[in-house]
């Protein structure tokens, strides 16, 4: 394990020796101490991988952010922020932009390149505790606590902001990998899903009611962003399918699990973005890696001494980048973690045979490998064992067939059969099963070291590549090979050999030699035997199966002047890279690897029958060179087919597998010597090249020679020159000196001027400091009589303010009097009408009595009549009935005048007192003053009035009781006259005496009932409307009764 102080340095090495993993995986572990104390370090705080795997970003607690490389083998100082970081994410569109989280709750924008600020975010009040960038590059959230906000990284703007309760706190915000979905988990476990479009709510995760809370506080999405991976206060862990929404599994960790801190995938390149496995890191600072289906430990980092308190994984799950407990940061490498869990399993079944003399006792074991089952996957069932016949097959068959370690390629092959292509999962696990690699590290390292090989120094102006880590990756495959053999670096069509492996692999330089190896020592065999012409040998044997299968289209090729080399070397130079897609290429070569080596012949042969149609129809030579350098319309399931009826149709004198070896792997711990070339031509380039560089050599270093004797020519010179201008600057520099002195002095006699008139104005503004504060003291005095005076005016003020509440107070008391006042008025009225009432029924009483009396009285006058009832009966009969009709027609004549008089009056008087109701109504406000007054004074007189009828009716009373008296005795008088005045006188006085009573009778009742109106008249006037109207109704009810 290398250790890698960077301290100061701003750029640098990682290692200076490649560092060769260990057991526990760990690559390099960086430290950074303190410059004036070298015990002291300083401690990495955050980790962030780009999107490429090959570098990640590192910051400090004192703010320093570096980019370390791992390929390039360099760490650079790119920031210094002065603050300590909290989160760290690379920007996905522009990839030399990142972000950073500081500790004053900003997120800041830098470019790793120019090292310039881009922009500088603000809106935060908490630390933010993670970003997450859209995987299309364009947003970008950051959480904290108590919000998550939403920028925009194309305008640096706010766009939205998440607001929660204050019971509820943030836990984390992030985008969903591969679509548009924001997922967002809070304190109290509940986790939503949001358009990030929209914002609108998609769905919501049901929290489990069953079992512990766990406290949500770690989260991990799949690349695929199917699944989701959360943990917190517990060592449960609950995985969510985000396509049901429904919690599909929970994983319990070990018990020495108490807490997870931190959750991340560790992707696969094989498994399609569903990772499979999941590190968990717990509170003991062990970041534990599962099988998220088989529940199964795979590998730990970490330890409890040297405890891990972050990580961040590798998007290509090659490396992890940890920080330390001790503020170290530690790069694992992933391959040499699961080495062992890599390998592949033991047989499963095993066949037993015996000897040919059919001895038991000399038996021999052979083994053929299975269906490849890894120790993790496989079940607890018992395998039930089942007696297996000895397969009938030869030794040259078996040979073929078995793969040491890989799998059985006679399976393969019915599976490539029957569907045409390997799986897309699974094919280059298979690709490397069966070209049974070796993987030799220590080899290819060796061959790595020694660096770029001078023919392949300028590639990228042959072979231009707009990916810069291809282009690198395609240079370093190209000198290995240049260095393990001196043919590779003179054949010109190795990169069109080489580079769709290294497009294929180029994850895994390794692999993707060994794999370009294997295909030119056996797919390649005696191509170089011509160099530097192309493989005579092989074209013509691809044109002598062409001739046995095709004549005409062989002889139309012969008539246009068509070699082999123009319709099968381009095909072979470039694998079909040229005239086929991705998808077909991979077809092909998955059935190219499954079958002997003459396999690719076959193919090309294949291409060019299937093709026959068009190319019949060509006649030119540029016609042909472009029909075979670019892509046609050609159904590769076809053309396969068509390979392996001519691999199976094809005579064995013709067939190029008599020519061609057998596939053989490369050797292991070493690879194989590769000397098939010309080895005098190949040795002559080589020569001519070297000769050819050391002119170069020679060249550059006489050039750089005069260079030198130019350079110190002009050196000379320029030191010849600097010294006469030294010179001249002396003397300027004294002549200078001279003049400054003189300024000087002058400028000391002005400083003295100066500091005199300072003084008189120092003078001066101690008089004016002196009057000012004069007059501040007089201003101030002022001040203070006006204070004094304002104070008293807001005395006065209070006391007016006081009598206006006081007379406000005394006007409400009078509106309390009047109400007061108002109700014993009505209380009056009453009273008043009570006492109507009572005098209405004296009078009744009394008019009843001198009814009485009057009936008595003619009930006296008919008893004396009836005396003389039988000398004049029949004149008092005519009489009675004359005077009963007259006094009947009087009665009712005067009734009825006095009833329609009254009626007239009655409406009258209505209809004058509406016309006045109106004009009454305004002056009641402006009398109601005069109302207690009035009221003493109408009481007053009505008491009055009360007593003189009082007097009057007595003196009427004692009129009446003497007439009564005298008419009493008048018929005794009269009873003796004669008998012819009797009726006469009888009749008269009957008549005065009922007339004289009735009216009397009735003048009173009238005179009694004007008063009354009167008084009532005069109390109405000054009432409200509402007790004009019930008087009005009252009087008129008075008049009609």
């Amino acid at each position: 394990m290398q250790t890698t102080d960077i301290g100061s340095k701003e750029d640098g090495k990682l290692w200076h020796r490649k560092p060769v993993a260990s057991s526990n995986g760990i690559v390099v572990t960086v430290v950074r101490s303190a410059s004036a104390y070298q015990s002291k370090t300083v401690r990495f705080l955050q980790v962030a991988f780009d999107t490429t795997g090959e570098s990640f970003l590192a910051g400090d607690h004192h703010g320093n952010i570096y980019v370390i490389d791992i390929s390039r083998n360099r760490f650079k100082l790119v920031q210094k922020t002065g603050q300590a970081c909290t989160a760290l994410a690379f920007n996905l569109r522009r990839t030399t932009e990142y972000l950073v989280a500081l500790s004053d709750y900003s997120i800041k924008c830098f470019d790793q390149d120019t090292k310039q600020l881009v922009s500088w975010m603000r809106g935060h009040e908490g630390a933010v505790s993670s970003l997450s960038v859209h995987s299309s590059g364009r947003y970008a959230i950051s959480t904290s606590s108590d919000t998550a906000q939403l920028w925009d990284l194309d305008t640096f703007q706010r766009k939205r902001k998440l607001n929660v309760r204050q019971s509820v706190g943030v836990q984390k915000v992030f985008f969903l990998p591969l679509s548009n979905a924001i997922l967002s988990c809070f304190t109290d476990g509940s986790i939503f899903a949001w358009e990030s479009d929209t914002l609108f709510s998609k769905y919501q995760l049901p929290v489990p009611q069953d079992g512990p809370r766990i406290h949500y506080k770690a989260f991990a999405v799949t690349q695929d962003g199917k699944t989701l991976a959360a943990g917190g206060r517990s060592n449960l862990i609950h995985l969510w399918c985000l396509d049901s929404q429904q919690l599909f599994r929970v994983i319990q960790m070990p018990p020495k699990v108490r807490t997870v801190r931190h959750l991340n995938f560790l992707p696969d390149s094989f498994d399609g973005g569903s990772s499979q496995v999941l590190g968990v890191l717990s509170q003991d600072g062990v970041m534990r890696f599962i099988n998220i289906h088989t529940c199964k430990q795979l590998f730990d980092i970490g330890s409890c001494d040297d405890a891990i308190t972050s990580a961040a994984v590798c998007p290509k799950g090659r490396h992890i980048a940890a920080v330390m407990d001790n503020g170290s940061l530690r790069v694992y490498n992933v391959q040499s973690l699961t080495q062992e869990t890599n390998k592949p399993p033991q047989p499963l079944v095993k066949v037993v045979t015996t000897n040919k003399r059919g001895d038991s006792s000399c038996l021999k074991m052979k083994v053929h490998t299975g269906a490849v089952q890894r120790p993790a996957k496989t079940s607890g069932r018992r395998i039930q064992t089942k007696r297996l016949r000895t397969p009938a097959v030869s030794a040259l068959e078996d040979k073929e067939n078995d793969m040491p370690d890989a799998l059985n390629k006679k399976r393969l092959r019915t599976l490539l059969r029957t569907f045409g292509e390997y799986p897309e999962k699974y094919r280059m696990f298979i690709w490397r099963s069966l070209l049974q690699l070796p993987e030799n590290h220590a080899a290819f390292s060796s061959l790595t070291d020694k660096g770029v090989h001078s023919a392949y120094l300028c590639l990228h102006e042959r072979y231009p590549i707009k990916s810069h880590r291809l282009q690198r990756g395609l240079q370093r495959v190209l000198s290995a090979l240049a260095h393990w053999s001196s043919i590779f670096g003179e054949a010109e069509y190795l990169p069109l050999v080489a580079f769709p492996f290294v497009k294929l692999f180029q994850n895994n330089p390794l692999i993707c030699f060994e794999v370009v190896a294997t295909v030119i020592v056996n797919w390649c065999q005696h191509w170089f035997e011509y160099f530097p012409n192309p493989p005579l040998n092989i074209l013509s044997m691809a044109e002598n199966v062409l001739a046995h299968h095709d004549k005409e289209l062989l002889q139309h090729f012969v008539d246009c002047g068509v070699t082999s080399q123009l319709y099968a070397w381009p095909l072979l130079e470039t694998l079909f890279t040229e005239v086929l897609t991705r998808e077909e290429w991979l077809k092909l070569f998955d059935n190219i690897f499954t079958n002997h080596p003459s396999f690719l012949l076959m193919a090309v042969v294949a291409y060019v029958t299937c093709c026959r149609a068009p190319l019949l129809l060509c006649t030119h030579r540029q016609d042909f060179e472009y029909f075979f350098h670019h892509r046609n319309t050609l159904d590769i399931s076809a053309m396969l087919k068509e390979a392996y009826r001519l691999m199976e149709t094809t005579p064995a004198d013709l067939h190029p597998s008599s020519m061609l070896s057998d596939f053989e792997p490369l050797t292991r711990e070493q690879y194989p010597i590769f000397n098939k070339y010309p080895t005098f031509i190949v040795e002559y380039q080589s020569q001519e090249r070297e000769r050819i560089r050391q002119q170069e050599v020679e060249y550059l270093r006489e050039r750089q020679a005069l260079q030198d004797l130019r350079a110190e020519a002009v050196r000379q010179q320029a030191e010849d020159e600097a010294w006469y201008t030294q010179q001249e600057l002396l003397q300027e520099a004294e002549e200078q000196r001279r003049r400054i002195l003189q300024q000087e002095e002058n400028k000391l006699a002005e400083q003295r001027a100066r500091l005199g008139a300072m003084k008189r104005e120092l003078k001066v503004k101690e008089l004016t400091l002196l009057d000012a504060a004069r007059r501040r003291f007089l201003k101030h005095q002022q001040n203070q009589q006006k204070i004094e005076l304002n104070r008293l005016d807001d005395e006065i003020q209070r006391k007016v303010t006081l009598r206006a509440q006081e007379t406000a107070a005394a006007m409400q008391d009078m509106e309390v009097r009047q109400m007061e006042l108002d109700a014993q008025r009505r209380l009056f009225e009453q009273q008043l009408a009570k006492e109507q009432e009572r005098m209405r029924q004296e009078v009744r009483t009394e008019v009843d009595a001198r009814q009485r009396r009057a009936e008595a009285e003619d009930s006296t006058f008919q008893n004396l009549l009836h005396t003389d009832r039988d000398s004049s009966q029949e004149t008092k009969r005519v009489l009675e009935e004359s005077l009963a009709e007259a006094g009947q027609l009087e009665v009712d004549a005067d009734w009825q005048t006095e009833v329609i008089r009254r009626l007239e009056k009655a409406d009258e008087e209505q209809e004058r007192r509406r016309q006045q109701l109106a004009e009454l109504s305004r002056e009641t406000h402006a009398k109601e003053e005069q109302l207690v007054q009035m009221m003493m004074e109408v009481e007053g007189k009505h008491w009055n009035d009360v007593a003189a009828k009082r007097s009057q009716l007595e003196k009427e009373k004692q009129a009446a009781a003497a007439a009564e008296s005298q008419r009493r005795s008048r018929p005794s008088q009269q009873a003796d006259d004669t008998t012819q005045n009797k009726p006469r006188r009888s009749q008269e006085g009957s008549i005065i005496s009922l007339d004289r009573g009735r009216g009397t009778l009735d003048r009173e009742e009238r005179e009694l009932l004007q008063e009354v109106r009167e008084l009532r008249q005069k109390l109405a006037t000054r009432a409200r409307a509402a007790d004009w109207t019930s008087q009005s109704l009252s009087s008129q009810h008075s008049v009609t009764s």
